[in-house]
């Protein structure tokens, strides 16, 4: 076993123990958080608070375990959002034969994409007061112009393979051959792509909460917790230091576990299989008689 296989379940189970706390303490922290407390002095250690305070008095324990769902749900719902509009643009934008639906749908695309993602958000924001949901939909719209393009040029080489003319002449759905075919053929290219573009979705997220849009200024949210408690960074520094190690490891885990998993479907068994040979039956001579009679098909490598 080379040392490169050997490595591949290790490092997909270090990815799972990268992402498993922060995607637990996400999900399942709000469950066991408990009522809030009386408030105590800001930014202490003690008193019954093992994480110490943040800067109005809170648990930041408590703060913790109900400051990840917000992020960890608006960035699935936003990838899953801009996915879903931009699979069937780009799968449109890779079989279409017309020039100018082609046009039509990616040129729109390319202004958006001038423009910072960032900066996009922060000018809805000035005009509405986009909340949790807002927000998911705000970061969905910014990611869609880049994953349209992916997914174009992901399916391109497929949609212009010989097989697909095939479908279309045999009166295969517009559907069938899209998904069937042509989706099947980039699955993996992707897959990459969302792991990557989730890790780009959380950080957004989490910048635009840090900034204050979608989240209310005393959020339990993590990001909200890094700005809130920064002030108070070297008096207790746990209130920043846990939520901000949270992300990031929900970040750095969620794209290890993408790539771990293409690497553990790479290597799975039959796909590094040589093909086998095929034998090319040789003419027949003129008399009809089959050439190569007598001989030992023992020594024949193809049989």
């Amino acid at each position: 076993m080379s040392p490169r296989t050997a490595s591949g379940p290790g490092r997909f189970t270090f990815a799972l123990l990268v992402i498993v706390v922060p995607l637990l303490l996400a999900l399942f922290g709000p469950l066991f958080a408990g009522e809030p407390g009386p408030r105590a002095p800001s930014f202490t250690v003690g008193g019954g608070h093992w994480a110490g305070t943040d800067f109005v008095g809170r648990d930041v324990w408590q703060q913790v375990l109900l400051g990840g769902r917000p992020v960890v749900l608006a960035a699935l719902a936003a990838t899953a959002l801009a996915y879903a509009v931009a699979l069937p643009l780009g799968l449109i934008g890779a079989l279409t034969h017309r020039r100018w639906l082609e046009e039509l749908l990616m040129r729109p695309l390319d202004v958006l994409l001038a423009v910072p993602s960032l900066l996009i958000i922060l000018l809805v924001a000035a005009v509405l007061t986009p909340g949790a949901g807002g927000l998911a939909l705000l970061v969905a719209l910014v990611n869609i112009p880049d994953a349209v393009r992916a997914v174009r040029a992901a399916t391109a080489e497929a949609a212009a393979r010989p097989a697909v003319e095939a479908l279309r002449m045999q009166g295969e759905t517009w559907w069938r051959t899209a998904v069937g075919y042509v989706g099947r053929s980039a699955l993996r290219t992707l897959a990459a792509d969302v792991g990557v573009r989730l890790t780009g979705v959380l950080y957004l997220v989490a910048t635009a909460a840090f900034l204050g849009v979608g989240a209310e200024p005393d959020a339990a949210d993590w990001a909200v917790m890094v700005d809130r408690n920064r002030t108070g960074m070297f008096v207790q520094p746990w209130a920043v230091v846990l939520p901000a190690v949270l992300i990031m490891a929900l970040t750095m885990g969620t794209n290890l576990l993408f790539d771990a998993a293409l690497t553990r479907r790479d290597r799975t068994p039959g796909r590094d299989r040589a093909p086998r040979p095929v034998r090319t039956p040789a003419p027949l001579p003129a008399d009809g008689t089959p050439s190569g009679t007598g001989r030992d098909e023992k020594s024949d490598p193809c049989i």
